[in-house]
């Protein structure tokens, strides 16, 4: 018996039919435009190994991935901080999408062995049945390319989205040139498109070093890595074939700002640092650049294995929050799988492709079996590596936070979309754009926040707009973090993540939505939106309205 039939036998009185309210939404939501059997969210090293397993133990495959991004979306910096680093190249999407396919030749392997593979297809949100959604015929995916966008259902999903950059804001990152090293080595190893000339990087661990040094080998002339620490981070070796290369290294230092013309970089001023990470008078140097690559690190893509339900854990080794996992690559949730960068990212895995590729493999291969193919050969264990020690991660991150707060002030803007500086996210302020003063706000602030339970990011979110942009705190989600935690003098991982909500990625209103409504739900359409009908008494209405489910109301009227 379902929740609908108990509640008219509880509620409904003899002689009474029961029938859908004909301005419910039941039987009117979307249904998926195709089933798919194994859905596999990415095509990098961990994605195609996975599509490619399953389908060889005669599962069906889909696998999707957004590259080539549209030109719109790289401007927003989504899914990557491109930073408008991108030459004009970008725009031509027919030469995109040769070379996307040109520098992956897995994905003629993976077309090869029957994947139905979908290149410049994003993933805009994920929908399952739950507590406040029971009409769903399965899990779906909702996703989209340049044109339109539909929906997939699934039997299992593998989820290998990568990760991001860290970001941390200085005086002038607004300005284009500021960039994340995963947006520029993809637009200098995916695209070919990178338009920087100059560069100046920041953070000298493994990412930045191999940054660097790409950038080296495509032409990019490299003015110098930046160090908040007292020692390089990263591989020695790599560090001392850059410096014998010319690339100077800047031990202790910080970005005190960006400068330039209107909207572009043309130099960086570095300061020196003392041991209390404070600005050492008179130390400051200006280096001509027209880009500031941030490598400070990475977090893994979890937004989509947020959306479907899946149990995430605060591990700073691995970049942050990742999904939990057994040892066949599942999470939480039965039916959904991760692989690569985004269940955990740490610096053997950029080195060493090889860690995500197995990791993708035994996620296909479990999706497979759990549909019950038949079982390949086992293969070994993919070592997930503890990176540099338990909270090291978040603790180097906030090093750099407290440098480029004391060289550059609290008033920068720590999230670009809604101009929302650091003081104003810790004062707990509107944006300024909004003008709204009014004394509740004023008395407003994080102390008295804290006097109500533990901060997160979703309060400071709906309160100050901080992450609420296009971008959806990509750019910001890790230093909005950082700086809570440091305000309310407690740890990194006692800050919760700001939850999610499709869509996952910004989308035109015309490819969310192409088509006009369906004739059954522009029948009503004044019943759902219009005020003065959502006050009609119900003997107007010829009917008596039960209380409604989370799907439907209940409508009875005599026999």
């Amino acid at each position: 018996m379902d929740f609908d039939e108990r509640l008219c036998r509880r509620d409904c009185r003899p002689g009474l039919a029961v029938t859908i309210d004909k301005r419910s939404i039941a039987e009117k939501a979307a249904r998926p435009e195709r089933h798919v059997a194994v859905v596999v969210v990415g095509a990098g090293a961990a994605g195609v190994a996975a599509a490619i397993e399953a389908a060889r133990a005669g599962v069906e495959v889909l696998l999707i991935d957004e590259n080539p991004i549209d030109n719109d979306m790289m401007a927003m910096d989504v899914p990557l901080y491109f930073g408008q680093r991108m030459q004009p190249s970008v725009r031509n999407r027919a030469l995109m999408m040769e070379r996307v396919v040109e520098t992956n030749p897995a994905l003629a392997e993976a077309h090869e062995a029957g994947v139905d593979v979908q290149l410049g297809t994003y993933v805009w949100g994920a929908f399952v049945n739950g507590p406040t959604v029971r009409e769903l015929p399965g899990p779906m995916l909702g996703l989209a390319d340049d044109r339109r966008s539909w929906l997939v259902g699934y039997d299992r999903l593998i989820v290998a989205a990568g990760a991001r950059d860290v970001a941390m804001g200085f005086p002038g990152w607004e300005r284009a040139g500021a960039m994340g090293a995963n947006g520029a080595v993809s637009l200098l190893t995916r695209y070919r498109a990178l338009g920087s000339q100059r560069m100046v990087i920041v953070g000298s661990g493994d990412l930045g070093l191999r940054t660097a040094a790409l950038a080296l080998e495509s032409g990019v002339a490299v003015a110098g890595i930046v160090e908040v620490a007292n020692t390089v981070r990263g591989d020695e070796a790599i560090a001392r074939s850059l410096a014998g290369r010319g690339v100077p290294l800047y031990i202790a230092h910080t970005i005190r700002e960006a400068r330039g013309r209107v909207g572009e970089i043309d130099s960086v001023v570095l300061v020196q640092v003392d041991e209390s990470l404070k600005p050492v008078a008179g130390s400051e140097r200006e280096i001509a650049c027209d880009t500031v690559c941030l490598a400070l690190g990475l977090a893994p893509n979890v937004e989509l294995l947020h959306l479907v339900g899946a149990r995430l854990a605060f591990d700073s080794a691995l970049g942050g929050w990742i999904p939990e996992l057994n040892d066949q690559m599942q999470t939480s949730v039965p039916t959904v799988f991760a692989a690569g960068d985004c269940t955990g990212v740490h610096d053997a895995m950029l080195a060493d492709p090889e860690i995500a590729r197995t990791q993708g493999r035994l996620a296909g291969i479990a999706a497979a079996q759990s549909l019950g193919a038949a079982t390949p050969p086992k293969i070994p264990l993919p070592h997930r590596g503890r990176g540099q020690g338990e909270g090291a991660v978040h603790t180097h991150w906030q090093t750099w936070l407290q440098s480029l707060i004391n060289a550059g002030g609290l008033d920068v803007n720590i999230c670009q979309c809604e101009e929302v500086t650091r003081r104003e996210l810790v004062d707990v302020r509107p944006p300024r754009y909004l003008k709204w003063e009014s004394p509740q706000m004023e008395a407003r602030s994080l102390d008295t926040m804290l006097r109500d339970g533990p901060v997160n990011q979703d309060q400071i979110k709906r309160l100050t707009r901080a992450g609420m942009g296009p971008c959806q705190s990509r750019r910001c989600r890790e230093q909005v973090g950082l700086l809570l935690a440091q305000a309310a003098a407690t740890s990194i991982d006692r800050i919760p993540l700001p939850s999610f909500r499709p869509p996952i990625r910004p989308l035109p209103m015309n490819v969310l939505w192409p088509t006009d409504e369906p004739a059954a739900m522009r029948e009503d359409w004044v019943s759902w939106f219009g005020i003065p009908t959502q006050f009609s008494p119900h003997w107007e209405a010829g009917m008596a309205i039960a209380e409604p489910t989370a799907q439907t109301r209940l409508i009875l009227s005599d026999e």
